[in-house]
């Protein structure tokens, strides 16, 4: 069985107790009931884990450090998802399920065609709320690194932003030239892959032009057409196969 995982954002270095804050302490004596002596495992969402002891001290906790962990989680390759923002509570499901299967980082884009239109007030609620679920979803997955939530931005916005040469950007669309697999199929040295994916009413005229004067592809994926929420998670599992990502760098 798994060891209860929990993120602490401080240093991990040394051998001195460290003091849980009292979420994690809460979480871990009163949600998980976890006794005084529990073997435990600390990460600091920059890579580096630890196994830990925990240590009771009424209704506080610590943890003792032991031996490091080799963090092995991690995709041999850069996914980013580009998520036009979904209605309700699709895009934290779709945050959620993206950083099981490894990506690197979501970019949720204000698309022309998005359901979910974002005061600055709500938009602050909602990358604060997107952000703790990349917690929650690494310690259940067993990721050591935090994959980054970006603030929503337009599509020109995310594509004003420079690009290496060795990184693709691929668009979802029904009518695209190629399919997901010819495409990766012609790829050399590639070390990023940016995923697009429309909101429930797809990509504009205006923004597919938009895209394409970019130097973004288009892609198709199979025969059926999906749902904004599936799309992405769907090309990032294919992807990942596709380009042998699936085993992590040492």
């Amino acid at each position: 069985m798994a060891l209860p995982r929990f993120h602490l954002d401080a240093p991990l270095a040394g051998d001195a107790d460290l003091p849980l804050p009292e979420p994690l302490a809460h979480h871990a004596l009163r949600v998980l009931r976890l006794a005084d002596g529990a073997p435990i495992v600390l990460f600091d969402g920059r890579g580096n884990a630890r196994h830990a002891t925990l240590q009771v001290h009424g209704k506080a906790a610590s943890a003792r450090p032991g031996a490091p962990l080799e963090d092995t989680t991690e995709l041999a390759g850069r996914i980013t998802l580009v998520q036009g923002l979904a209605s309700g509570d699709k895009m934290a499901w779709i945050i959620e399920k993206a950083v099981e299967l490894g990506v690197h980082a979501v970019v949720p884009v204000a698309a022309q065609r998005s359901v979910l239109r974002l005061s600055d007030e709500r938009e602050a609620k909602r990358l604060t709320q997107w952000r703790r679920t990349v917690v929650a979803a690494c310690e259940q997955c067993g990721r050591n690194t935090l994959p980054e939530v970006h603030a929503p931005v337009t599509l020109a916005q995310w594509l004003a932003q420079p690009r290496t040469a060795d990184s693709l950007a691929l668009l979802c669309h029904p009518e695209g030239a190629q399919t997901l697999t010819e495409t990766l199929a012609q790829t050399q040295d590639l070390r990023e892959l940016m995923l697009l994916i429309g909101p429930e009413g797809g990509w504009s005229d205006e923004e597919l032009a938009l895209a394409r004067a970019q130097g973004v592809r288009a892609v198709r994926f199979g025969a059926r057409v999906l749902r904004t929420e599936t799309a992405g998670l769907a090309l990032t599992a294919a992807a990942t196969a596709l380009l042998g990502w699936q085993d992590a760098q040492p």
